[in-house]
């Protein structure tokens, strides 16, 4: 997979491709450094879902929920302070993975030992000129 995302105003027609694309992938781990975009294509990814809440970044606490068009959950994790793997099990981490639930996870890198072996990691790029580009394997 790779989609570019030219500007922010492009971020919903990318996020419907990358939904388009993700097929029965339920675990996304989600690759960029800090200011990249990837809390902003959670929240257009959330949103093309039908979320109406507001997607902010669970930096502090760890995981937010939200409901989808189809009243599913839709979970987002930030694991940016999540120091040992211990303490991300202590969150119930393997319940969330297990729930069949779309899981959407920043900083990833941080809890890589735990992660289902199904999870799709999605690089997000910033490009010289301020784009982006969403980069998979898959």
């Amino acid at each position: 997979m790779n989609i570019r995302i030219a500007d922010e105003s492009d971020i919903d027609r990318a996020a419907a491709e990358f939904l388009h694309r993700l097929g029965d992938h339920k675990h996304v781990a989600l690759v960029g450094a800090m200011g990249a975009g990837k809390t902003t294509l959670v929240g257009a990814l959330a949103h093309a879902l039908g979320v109406e809440d507001d997607v902010n970044s669970p930096t502090f606490s760890i995981i937010n929920e939200y409901r989808d068009a189809n009243d599913e959950p839709i979970y987002h994790f930030d694991f940016y302070r999540i120091e040992t793997p211990e303490e991300a099990m202590d969150l119930g981490l393997d319940e969330y993975f297990d729930s069949g639930a779309l899981c959407l996870m920043e900083w990833p890198e941080n809890v890589a030992a735990l992660l289902p072996d199904d999870t799709l990691t999605v690089k997000l790029i910033v490009d010289e000129d301020g784009s982006r580009t969403l980069i998979s394997e898959d």
